[in-house]
């Protein structure tokens, strides 16, 4: 958390972070990271969508560093 933000902001923050369910890897066709961010409710809509392969950490920093990511809101 960051310790500027307000003590309100952090507790919200804290309870929206224990409400959300999220998945890392790459593409199943190619390299290309994926992260799967979605709220606990949707979690079922997760096994429907295309399966992800592993990403090691380095993969995800590597990825992070050349910003080749995409992040998916599931719902």
């Amino acid at each position: 958390m960051d310790p500027s933000a307000p003590d309100s902001l952090n507790d919200l923050l804290d309870t929206l972070a224990g409400q959300l369910v999220w998945k890392i890897g790459k593409d199943e066709l190619g390299d290309e990271l994926i992260v799967r961010v979605g709220y606990a409710s949707s979690a079922p809509h997760f096994a429907r969508l295309p399966r992800l392969r592993a990403a090691s950490d380095a993969d995800v920093q590597a990825a992070l560093q050349r910003g080749e990511y995409v992040v998916e809101w599931v719902e």
